[in-house]
């Protein structure tokens, strides 16, 4: 029978646990943890996305600052936030809500960002961590698929696990950290053959490929664990990258679209932005 992974529920045990932790922070080191976010334009999904995410920072206890910048804002402009927060001790993470403007350089506005406040887990420097297992921020809807598989008790050593989809944001650091959990990790994309044949030999199966549908019955070796990634609008739906009502008949446990992978992302900036405070205060002592 299969189980279905309540990303929304294990999101909010998450952040009652994270809620717990950030008092005792206070407590202990008499100051807040701040997460600073940068938004540049009007676009509405990052403006809904940036709400959720001070909403969901001050439900912890965290404290949130909030810069709109307007879209036609120049690169130095943007520079000129982002390095100003770079510089502030009170401020334990920042977040440059993605996309930006077409007109600025995005890989060049998200470097300025030091490794210690990045939250996203995207620079260079936490990836290269990643990659050799050592202890970095991590991208937080691949961090956030994990959380679900280790909070299901989900056995992923000596695992084969199957990525579909090869992003900076989810596929490469998704199958980094099946790998350093011991899972054996084959990652699909676009030019992959024989991909069928290669999802079937899956016992846990992520697609992040950003097609709607795209993995079907039989696709899917029987009592595979299916997490999907995926986030598509069709006619005003939303739907997966798996073919849930149909895969769901064959797996031990899969996450629906929405309410399994998307809760997670937002639990886990938190808990990101938590552990660089941490870090940084404990350095400080």
């Amino acid at each position: 029978m299969t189980k279905l992974i309540d990303g929304k529920q294990i999101s909010q045990d998450i952040k009652l646990e994270l809620k717990e932790k950030v008092s005792l922070f206070k407590e202990k080191y008499g100051k807040d943890i701040t997460l600073a976010v940068v938004l540049v334009g009007e676009n509405p999904a990052s403006q809904v996305y940036v709400r959720n995410k001070i909403k969901a920072t001050e439900l912890v206890g965290m404290k949130s600052l909030a810069f709109y910048l307007d879209e036609n804002a120049t690169e130095k402009e943007v520079e000129e936030c982002v390095n100003a927060l770079a510089k502030d001790d009170n401020v334990d993470g920042i977040l440059v809500q993605l996309p930006l403007p077409k007109h600025l350089d995005e890989n060049k506005i998200l470097n300025l960002i030091p490794a210690n406040k990045d939250v996203d887990g995207f620079l260079a420097e936490n990836v290269g961590k990643l990659l050799l297992f050592e202890n970095s921020t991590v991208a937080c809807t691949p961090y956030g698929v994990l959380e679900l598989l280790k909070r299901e008790n989900i056995e992923i050593a000596g695992k084969n696990a199957v990525v579909i989809g090869r992003s900076n944001i989810v596929g490469k650091p998704m199958a980094m950290l099946l790998l350093r959990e011991n899972a054996t990790v084959t990652i699909c994309h676009s030019k992959t053959k024989d991909l069928k044949k290669i999802c079937k030999q899956a016992d846990i199966l992520v697609a992040a490929i950003g097609r709607a549908k795209f993995v079907t019955k039989d696709m899917v070796k029987k009592g595979a664990v299916v997490i999907d990634v995926g986030i598509n609008r069709v006619d005003g739906k939303l739907y997966g990258d798996v073919d849930f009502e149909k895969v769901s008949k064959k797996t031990s446990y899969i996450t629906p679209v929405p309410g399994g992978v998307g809760p997670m992302t937002i639990a886990m900036l938190l808990q990101n932005t938590y552990l660089l405070a941490l870090k940084k205060a404990e350095e400080n002592v």
